[in-house]
C-alpha cells in the first residue's frame, strides 16, 4: 500500500496536518517517537491556546488532537524514522527502526525539537539524579528541596513557577539582567515568594558524586565563581531540532533548522516541513497548527496533481 502522506511527528503541528489531510480524504499515517515526548504533552498548563479560557494541560489538549485525527481516519503509529529515501520520481520510502518499510507519495516533517543541555561538566553523569528537562516529569521528586532553573524565556518562568507547587524554592538562573519572558509571566513569577533570581550569572559546573548537590556559579559581571547548595536543577536553554535523520534527504541550516517558503515547501517536490523543526520566528502550539494546515493542503494540492486530480 502506499500513503498519500506520511506525517513525521505527533505533535500540534504533525496532528493538525493530520487532521486536515484526513478529512480532505488522504490517506495519512503519522509516525510518533516513543524516544522523545513532544514538548506540548509535557507542558503542565498552557493558557494562551484560543478557546481554553481557563487553560488546559498539554496532555488533555494532544489527547484531543489525537482522537480528532483518528477520527477522520488517520492511523497512528509509535516508531522512530531510520531513514527516508527516494525510490521512485513520485514515491518516498520510509524506513522504520522496527525494520517496516512504508511507502507515501508525500511527506510531511513535524518532528519537533528537543531541550538544548548546556553542556557543562556532570550534566550528562548527573541527568536523572537531580539534571531535568522536564518539569511536568520530574516535579514530584522534589518536594520540599532546594533547586534552580536554568533560563530566561516563557519555559522556563513557567516552570519556575509550577516548581514552587513542590520545591521550597526556585531560583531562577539568567546570564542577563532581565528576562526573555513575557511581562505577565515574569509579573507572576517575581510575586512568588518561593522564587529567587539570580542575575548575569551562568551555570559553569553540576556537582555532586552520586546526585545533584551544588552548582558552581560564575557572575559574568564581576567574574566571580562560587558553589551554591541545590537538590537538583532544570535546564531550559532553548531547543535543538530534531533533524538528525533528514542531513543526506533536504537541507538544513548551521543549527540544524529547516527552511521552508510559506507553503511549507522545501527543495524536494512533495516533501513539506511544519512546526518547530522549521526556521520561523514564533514557536508556539498556536503557530504549529497553522504550519500543520499549511502543509497538508500543500500535501493534498500535490498528490492530487499527481494523481491527475486537481481541481482546476
Amino acid at each position: 500500500m502506499i500513503y498519500d502522506v506520511i506525517i513525521i511527528g505527533g505533535g500540534p503541528a504533525g496532528l493538525t496536518a493530520a487532521i486536515y489531510a484526513s478529512r480532505a480524504g488522504m490517506k495519512t499515517i503519522v509516525i510518533e517517537s516513543y524516544k522523545i515526548p513532544g514538548q506540548a504533552i509535557l507542558t503542565s498548563d498552557i493558557e494562551n491556546y484560543p478557546g481554553f479560557p481557563d487553560g488546559i494541560t498539554g496532555f488533555e489538549l494532544i489527547t484531543g488532537f489525537k482522537k480528532q485525527a483518528e477520527k477522520f481516519g488517520t492511523e497512528i503509529k509509535s516508531d522512530e524514522i531510520e531513514k527516508i529515501n527516494t525510490k521512485t520520481k513520485n514515491i518516498y520510502e520510509i524506513t522504520l527502526s522496527s525494520g517496516e518499510k512504508i511507502e507515501t507519495h508525500s511527506v510531511i516533517v513535524a518532528s519537533g525539537a528537543s531541550p538544548k543541555k548546556i553542556n557543562v561538566p556532570g550534566e550528562d553523569r548527573l541527568r536523572g539524579k537531580g539534571v531535568s528537562y522536564c518539569a511536568v516529569c520530574d516535579g514530584a521528586f522534589f518536594k520540599g528541596k532546594n533547586i534552580a532553573v536554568i533560563g530566561g524565556g516563557d519555559t522556563a518562568v513557567e516552570e519556575a513557577i509550577f516548581l514552587t507547587k513542590f520545591a521550597d524554592k526556585v531560583t531562577l538562573i539568567h546570564r542577563r539582567d532581565r528576562l526573555r519572558a513575557f511581562k505577565i509571566l515574569e509579573d507572576r513569577a517575581k510575586a512568588n515568594k518561593k522564587i529567587a533570581f539570580l542575575w548575569n550569572s551562568v551555570v559553569q559546573e553540576i556537582e555532586g558524586l552520586k546526585k545533584t548537590e551544588s552548582l558552581k556559579i560564575k557572575n559574568l559581571k564581576t567574574e566571580k565563581e562560587e558553589s551554591l547548595p541545590f537538590d537538583g536543577v532544570f535546564i531550559f536553554a532553548g531547543y535543538t531540532p530534531n533533524s538528525s535523520f533528514l542531513k543526506s534527504f533536504i537541507k538544513l541550516d548551521k543549527e540544524g533548522y529547516v527552511n521552508t517558503d510559506d507553503d511549507m515547501k522545501v527543495e524536494k517536490e512533495g516533501v513539506f516541513v511544519c512546526g518547530d523543526v522549521r526556521k520561523k520566528l514564533l514557536r508556539q502550539i498556536v503557530t504549529a497548527c497553522g504550519d500543520g494546515a499549511t502543509a497538508a493542503f500543500s500535501a493534498k494540492k500535490y498528490v492530487d496533481e499527481l494523481k491527475g486530480m486537481a481541481y482546476k
